[in-house]
């Protein structure tokens, strides 16, 4: 089940690290128009594989953590959940925006800054992971 874990959490880390260096940034420099279009086929592209990281990474990191209740997967939990709910609560939003064909810089410029957050925790988590194999 380790190895599961570190797969998934590593996975997840590439992909917001991609996402927040690259993908995010570059829907600044799309065309507005086109964006909207482009944006629709990203997240259906990406949920692909995005989808099944986060629900086989939660309940597997929750499993765990149950298991082995200690400091490491107890933090790397709430992390996940910490990264659950900006997902649901700020970032899935914000993507409705763009779908429904608000391309502002401002609304990307949030999209960007918002998923920092995420990307920091989803790193967190997968430094915690490692650490609880260790305890």
């Amino acid at each position: 089940m380790d190895e599961l874990r570190t797969q998934l959490d590593f996975g997840m880390v590439v992909v917001l690290w991609l996402v927040q260096l690259v993908i995010y940034p570059s829907f600044l420099r799309c065309d507005r128009e086109q964006l909207v279009d482009w944006h629709r086929r990203y997240t259906q592209r990406v949920g692909w594989v995005i989808i099944p990281l986060m629900f086989g990474q939660l309940p597997l990191v929750a499993w765990l953590t149950w298991q082995h209740p200690n400091v490491a997967n107890l933090a790397a939990l709430t992390a996940l959940l910490a990264c659950w709910g900006l997902t649901f609560g700020v970032s899935v939003p914000l993507h409705r925006k763009i779908d429904a064909g608000d391309t502002s810089g401002a609304t990307l410029e949030r999209l960007i800054h918002t998923n920092w957050p995420r990307t920091v925790l989803w790193s967190a988590a997968c430094v915690l992971g490692v650490l609880a194999h260790m305890e």
